[in-house]
C-alpha cells in the first residue's frame, strides 16, 4: 500500500525535497508526498518486456533517433502533482521545449509525450482514477493501464475480474478506451505496427 507522508506542498517543493539516488520511489498527489510500493518481480517483468517490445517497434517505425524511453522522468500534470510513470515514450524533438528536462528530467508539456503506461499494483485506484483524470486533462495522447493481475475494480475490468489492458486514446479532449483481455491482440493508435498479444504480457505476471 502506498504511504502518504505528512504536509501539503507544491510541485517545486517536492522536487527540491526529492532524495537523490534513493531506492524508494515517491510521487506527489494533490500536494501530498506518496511513498510508492516497491514493484514485485512480476511487475518488473511485465514492465521490462513492454519496454523491449516498444523499443523494437520504434526501430521498425524508423523513429529510433526521434522517440526515446528514459529510465526516469517526472510528469507534472498540475502545480501540486508529479508522477513517475512505469513507462513513458518521449519525442526528443519536442524536449527542446521542456525547460526542466535537461537538469531535472521533468515533463510539463503533453506534446513531449507519445505514450504513458502504468502497470497496476496495489495502488490501482491511482492509475484508474487520479492519473487517468490528470493525464486526460494534461492532454497525454495515449495512456495504457496494464492490469495483468486483475487488481482493479470491477467497474474497470469486469465482473468477475479478469486481467485487462486498457488503452486510452485522447479524442477531442477526452479519453476513449479500448480494452483487451485474454488471447486478444493489443491495438495502439500510436504504435500501429505493434505485434503484441495480451497472452504475451499476462504470462509474465
Amino acid at each position: 500500500m502506498a504511504q502518504a507522508l505528512p504536509k501539503r506542498i507544491t510541485f517545486d517543493q517536492f522536487i527540491e525535497w526529492l532524495p537523490e539516488n534513493s531506492d524508494v520511489r515517491y510521487e506527489l498527489h494533490d500536494g501530498v508526498i506518496i511513498e510508492m510500493p516497491k514493484p514485485s518481480g512480476k511487475h518488473s517483468n511485465v514492465t521490462g518486456f513492454l519496454i523491449e517490445e516498444l523499443i523494437l517497434v520504434i526501430i521498425q517505425m524508423g523513429k529510433r533517433s526521434i522517440w526515446t524511453i528514459p529510465r526516469e522522468s517526472i510528469v507534472k500534470p498540475t502545480s501540486e502533482s508529479g508522477y513517475e510513470p512505469d513507462i513513458i515514450v518521449l519525442d526528443q524533438e519536442a524536449l527542446s521545449h521542456e525547460p526542466r528536462w535537461n537538469k531535472e528530467s521533468i515533463i510539463e508539456n503533453a506534446t513531449s509525450v507519445k505514450l504513458i503506461i502504468e502497470v497496476v499494483s496495489s495502488n490501482w485506484r491511482d492509475d484508474y482514477y487520479k492519473k487517468h483524470a490528470d493525464y486526460e486533462e494534461m492532454g497525454i495522447p495515449e495512456y495504457w493501464i496494464v492490469d495483468y493481475a486483475a487488481l482493479g475494480g470491477r467497474a474497470f475490468i469486469g465482473n468477475p475480474k479478469q486481467p485487462t489492458i486498457s488503452v486510452y486514446q485522447l479524442v477531442e479532449g477526452e479519453y476513449q478506451v479500448s480494452q483487451f483481455r485474454q488471447g486478444e491482440h493489443i491495438l495502439s493508435p500510436t504504435f500501429a505496427e505493434l505485434n503484441l498479444t495480451t497472452n504475451q504480457v499476462f504470462r509474465l505476471g
